[in-house]
């Protein structure tokens, strides 16, 4: 948000020996960042009305011109010139050597083509006044020379301070420049002018009288009207606004329309509270009913003239026709002030601010008044409003008059009861850590308009009804006042005095971390995190189902439309993304999947997703090898089996053709299903663009990683006799499953077998494949004989043979 100095000024004096950028630092310490400083006007007060009186060519440049002129009676100035529409008699502006342009640049001296120039003639765009412009600014014939640009444009010097509107999210009271005052007057010690007292709004109860309103308010029940103003004025007459108002519109950014939009827009940026003005002659009937829509799919057309789909749950304010402003949002255009209009219905209300959050978020329409009704504004400040907005106009308009008495509909406002809070001085100092005497504490609460009655140190603080909507509400909130205005830089630091215990971590916890620490420093894979919120486009690349996924009603964009039941598709588009950059990498996440649930609306469940990518070289049985020690390691009981119609995964949808065919494992932990290994298939690779072998590991671990899972290892001495390692290759069908190959040596009964396990594999042809094994034998109480390992190599031959699986030749 900008906010303009001068017209702060119009409210509370500031302090003339602070600079600009000591202004900015002081209200940034105690109220709001200040993003950035903006003084208009710098530079035109140095910059001089002047006229032509001679051109030449440049000696050295076709395109360039020798411009004489002078600027004062007896000041005569030579300056090289590019303009194409330079003509002797011409009053232009001129910028001497060492003056700074509004656009930032600083005038040196400065050769052309051999020929120094003596500062510049300006254009609109060099002056700040059009973003691109062609030529000299041509000035008014009469324009006296040496006249200063500030006065020939009638502009006065400001200041605009950018305010970070992050700072502001918790103060509605600060989102006009009335409430900034306050602040100021309070951080610089000064008295605020407050000129919208009891006395003022007393000249305007006069106006109003008991004659019947054109038009009348009703507010119905169960809409988001949380107090609802409304009156009409005749006489009046569409005109450009004054300049001071134009200028102060368009230093804040706000492009001046009419009179009547401009006072609209002032008010606004004013006091704080937004406000709406109809054609009133465009209002058919003599009612405005403010109310829910009740029904889905009606068209509206905003002030912006875009059609949008209105639901059952948004506010409007309606004629007979229907709709003719969305609350607290946007306007009509078919009840907009046009240059024709001739009677207004001045409307000053106020939201729910979440109903209005809603309805914005939903339409992507976020405007200045949604804004600021977002933040829960003060429905005592209305009728100001409403007085403000009817001074500006009889001050623009003086033929303007009120017809009929200032309408209300909506809930009792007047029965408002201030919101009390108890405290004391030693508790604000004590909490503070600063010595903060009586006197000054009282002082900044009145000067925050908070009003104290002191029963010696204690105090009773009376809240503003603007302060009280969602910020001041408890005890800590008046110290957190107290504190910003001394200052927390003021406020020496000092190390809290506690005893440091270390935190305990859960179970959970822990088994997350010793999956980390197995990953990271044993399997080399870096951890990820990304986003939960996923999109259909992804899920639809990746072919994955998502009938049991959570919609989001708000979604920021299609991207991030619903929340993620599986961590494998982010995990295929961020090895999608990797694979640009690097060879081969592997990497883990662990996060979230978030389903449907009949009982509980939805379930989250805890999952671990692993990746090893390669340009080159197969995966899955490194990922196969790593993911058996990081189970080992955590003391989780499992075992790898093929896939079995009996059996459903809990983490691989039945009919997801994503996973290889032939390169997959369930994991069955606990009799279920709750992790596989797999490569990816081929034509998913293709789908994103892939190029080289992914395995995954999923696992879905919340019914067991809250367990206290203890160490089941126990010490055994290494053996004294030498075991023996046995390689075989054997020839397979290539759609048979890898997995299949180990089955048969599970079976043996042979206890010297001490372990097997798959150690590399390659494509023989289209339809078949080899496949080595590594045995080990092993007895910890004898050697084993020569005559004894060919005999164990033989029960391994066979029963791979018998399996179907014969030795490769």
């Amino acid at each position: 948000m900008i906010i303009s100095l001068d017209w702060i000024k119009d409210f509370v004096k500031i302090p003339e020996n602070l600079s600009a950028k000591e202004i900015g630092q002081k209200f940034t310490l105690a109220t709001a960042e200040i993003e950035g400083i903006t003084e208009v006007g710098a530079g035109l007060e140095e910059i001089k009305v002047a006229q032509i009186l001679e051109i030449e060519k440049h000696p050295e440049a076709d395109k360039l011109n020798l411009v004489t002129f002078k600027f004062e009676e007896n000041a005569i100035k030579k300056v090289v010139c590019g303009a194409s529409n330079v003509r002797v008699g011409m009053k232009v502006p001129y910028a001497p050597l060492g003056v700074r342009l509004p656009n930032g640049m600083v005038l040196e001296p400065k050769k052309i083509r051999g020929v120094l120039s003596e500062g510049m003639l300006c254009s609109k765009q060099e002056l700040g006044l059009e973003e691109e412009s062609h030529g000299l600014m041509e000035l008014v014939a009469d324009t006296t020379l040496g006249t200063s640009m500030l006065t020939y444009l009638q502009e006065m010097p400001d200041v605009l301070i950018e305010v970070d509107n992050k700072s502001l999210t918790h103060r509605p009271d600060l989102w006009g420049h009335f409430g900034i005052a306050r602040e100021f007057a309070t951080v610089f010690e000064q008295d605020l002018q407050n000129r919208f007292d009891k006395k003022w709004e007393e000249r305007f109860t006069k106006m109003f009288t008991t004659d019947k309103s054109p038009i009348v308010p009703f507010v119905e029940i169960n809409c988001s009207s949380l107090g609802y103003f409304g009156l009409s004025m005749n006489n009046v007459k569409v005109a450009p606004s004054p300049n001071w108002m134009q200028r102060r519109l368009k230093n804040i950014g706000l492009r001046p329309i009419n009179n009547i939009v401009d006072v609209s827009n002032y008010v606004m940026l004013e006091l704080g509270i937004p406000l709406h003005i109809f054609d009133r002659d465009k209002i058919k009937g003599e009612k405005l009913v403010i109310k829910q829509m009740n029904s889905d799919g009606v068209e509206f057309e905003t002030l912006d003239e875009i059609k949008r789909k209105l639901i059952a749950t948004d506010t409007v304010i309606c004629d007979e026709t229907g709709p003719l402003v969305l609350a607290g949002i946007m306007g009509g255009l078919s009840s907009g002030i046009s240059d024709n209009t001739q009677n207004i219905f001045i409307e000053v209300a106020n939201w729910k601010a979440a109903d209005v959050r809603r309805t914005s978020a939903r339409l992507g329409l976020r405007t200045d008044s949604s804004q600021r009704y977002e933040k829960s504004l003060d429905s005592q400040l209305l009728t100001r409003t409403m007085y403000r907005t009817v001074e500006l106009m009889i001050e623009l308009l003086p033929a303007a008059k009120v017809v009929g008495k200032l309408e209300y509909a909506g809930p009792a406002i007047s029965n408002f009861s201030p919101l009390i809070i108890q405290t004391t001085v030693e508790k604000i100092a004590t909490t503070l850590g600063h010595p903060v005497s009586k006197e000054n504490m009282l002082n900044i609460f009145r000067r925050l308009d908070f009003k104290v009655v002191a029963n010696g140190n204690n105090l009773a603080v009376e809240v503003p009804s603007y302060r009280s909507t969602k910020d001041v509400e408890v005890e800590a909130d008046l110290i957190e006042e107290i504190g910003r205005i001394v200052g927390y830089d003021n406020i020496v630091p000092t190390s809290p005095l506690f005893r440091a215990v270390p935190v305990a971590y859960s179970n959970t916890q822990k088994f997350h971390q010793k999956i980390r620490n197995f990953l990271i420093h044993s399997s080399r894979a870096f951890e990820v995190m990304s986003y939960p919120m996923v999109g259909e486009k992804l899920l639809n690349r990746a072919a994955w189902p998502y009938d049991n996924a959570l919609s989001i009603i708000n979604p920021l964009s299609n991207d991030f439309c619903m929340m993620r039941n599986s961590l494998i598709p982010s995990i295929l588009d961020t090895v999608a993304l990797n694979q640009k950059n690097y060879t081969e990498f592997r990497f883990f996440e662990l996060g979230r999947a978030y389903v449907k649930n009949a009982k509980e609306f939805r379930k989250e469940e805890s999952h671990l997703g692993v990746a090893f990518f390669s340009q080159s070289n197969g995966q899955y049985l490194d990922l196969v090898n790593e993911s058996e020690r990081l189970l080992s390691s955590l003391n989780v009981p499992y075992q790898l089996a093929g896939k079995d119609k009996k059996f459903s995964s809990l983490v691989i949808p039945g009919g997801w053709m994503g996973a290889h065919p032939y390169e997959y494992y369930d994991l069955k932990i606990m009799g279920k299903n709750y992790g596989a290994i797999f490569s990816v298939h081929p034509i998913l690779l293709r789908e994103f663009k892939i190029r080289g072998n992914l395995a995954i590991l999923i696992l879905e671990m919340s019914a067991f990683e809250n367990n206290n899972l203890k160490d089941k290892k126990k010490y055994e001495p290494l053996s004294k006799f030498p075991v023996v390692e046995f390689d075989c290759t054997v020839v397979m069908q290539s759609e048979r499953s890898i997995s299949s190959v180990l089955e048969p040596l599970s079976k043996l009964k042979l206890k010297e077998l001490l372990s097997y396990k798959i150690v590399g594999q390659y494509d023989i042809s289209e339809d078949k494949r080899s496949v080595t094994i590594r045995t080990i034998f092993g007895d910890k109480e004898r050697t084993l004989s020569p005559e004894f390992i060919k005999s164990a190599e033989g029960q391994v031959i066979s029963a791979l043979s018998n399996a179907g699986l014969p030795l490769k030749e």
